[in-house]
């Protein structure tokens, strides 16, 4: 059903396009390092030079960027394996990393759940789990990894054994609508949207939902949390932010409408930034707990849709775009730092591994890639984390995966 193409590439895709004087980086221009303000209503100037004025001088900040930009361009020359892509015969609509082995699922259009494991030497299909009627939408191990969540077209979720494939949990018609997205809260909450706009919240120990709200009139994109889990933050394709009180089930607020479809978002600066994209090439800057405006954007010189964003750093985004580009950004203060890989179409998921060795991406060309990324571990670019804090990535909500990144900024 599926082939397998070995594939052994460098820490950037074709890394000499990064090249300021390379064609392929035209996207990268002036306009796509500037950053818009937005005055929100406690009168601050900007999110993005409130952050650098209190952190550091500019000089400094011009330093770290040189520094970023000096590690990729090093570890360029350095010989680096990937596991080999995975050529579907199905497009994965969605993907997601074990959260502690060398393991990723990939949700099929075709209903299943595709578990691969990868090594440098191979990347193969070690179970095939045949879920639903329709379409899965999205697809999540838990934080211990035990368990495959799943949601479809055919509005069911499904909870499965992520070992034998056995299903622990059933949920049909979970939603008068398909599923779109699902987030994992805790260790038996989860949560869902669908594409008309409803939110629910499910505890795994009830046999329906616990909590049901009607906020936004488009799909819902992307639900995530943080690791204090106060807030549900949704995006929407109508444009708008809602967050809800987890606690309390109740709506927190709801964001201003923004002029394009929102589609996904993550947490930076220690939670403190919650950085969403759009459609129109373009990322908003909130804080976190305040989500009624936007207090900065970023645009690009292109105006292709953004379609996934991933953290790999408190400091660094990934972004998987419509024109099949996988492109890192340095967001404190903005810099562009290159394309990290590509594909032949839309990108459609990004996730990173466990150990944070690499990315990978799914794709309307019905691949799935992996890139690696060690060269945001250079030593030059480390800070000690003087709390002795771990950090999670936002975009998994799995607590160890932010060990092997320090902050950047």
């Amino acid at each position: 059903m599926h082939a397998i193409n070995g594939h052994t590439g460098t820490p950037l895709e074709e890394v000499d396009e990064m090249n300021t004087s390379n064609s392929d980086l035209d996207d990268f221009d002036d306009t796509g390092s500037s950053v818009s303000s937005t005055n929100s209503d406690d009168g601050e100037s900007s999110a993005v030079q409130a952050d650098n004025d209190e952190d550091e001088g500019a000089g400094a900040q011009e330093d770290e960027e040189d520094s970023v930009i000096t590690a990729i361009m090093r570890a360029r020359d350095k010989p680096n394996e990937k596991p080999p892509d995975v050529v579907s015969e199905d497009y994965l609509v969605d993907i997601s990393f074990h959260p502690s082995a060398d393991i990723i699922a990939g949700a099929s259009v075709t209903g299943d759940a595709l578990v691969y494991q990868y090594s440098v030497e191979s990347t193969d299909l070690v179970a095939t789990h045949e879920l639903h009627t329709k379409a899965c939408r999205a697809i999540e191990f838990s934080q211990s990894g035990d368990l495959l969540f799943t949601t479809s077209a055919d509005k069911s979720i499904m909870v499965t054994d992520s070992a034998t494939g056995k299903l622990r949990q059933f949920y049909d018609d979970a939603h008068e609508d398909p599923v779109y997205t699902l987030a994992v809260i805790d260790e038996h909450l989860i949560a869902t949207g669908d594409e008309n706009g409803v939110v629910r919240m499910w505890d795994l120990r009830e046999k329906s939902h616990v909590f049901s709200s009607k906020k936004m009139e488009d799909y819902v994109s992307k639900i995530l949390t943080n690791e204090e889990a106060r807030y549900l933050v949704c995006c929407s394709g109508e444009g708008t932010i809602t967050s809800f009180d987890i606690a309390g089930k109740c709506v927190h607020i709801q964001s201003e409408l923004y002029e394009a479809e929102l589609t996904s978002a993550a947490l930076f600066r220690k939670e403190t930034k919650l950085v969403v994209s759009s459609t129109r090439g373009s990322l908003l800057f909130y804080k976190w707990g305040d989500f009624g405006l936007h207090t900065d954007e970023l645009p690009w010189a292109t105006k292709r849709a953004i379609n996934c964003l991933i953290p790999i750093s408190e400091n660094i985004a990934v972004t998987g775009w419509e024109d099949g580009q996988i492109r890192a950004t340095y967001l404190f203060p903005n810099r562009q730092l290159g394309v990290v890989g590509r594909h032949d179409l839309s990108v459609e998921s990004l996730d990173i591994s466990h150990d944070g060795a690499y990315i990978a991406s799914s794709s309307l060309d019905q691949r799935l890639r992996f890139w690696p990324i060690a060269f945001f571990e250079d030593p030059d670019l480390l800070q000690v984390d003087k709390a002795g804090r771990q950090r999670h990535l936002p975009s998994s909500n799995v607590v160890d995966r932010s060990e092997f990144f320090a902050d950047l900024a």
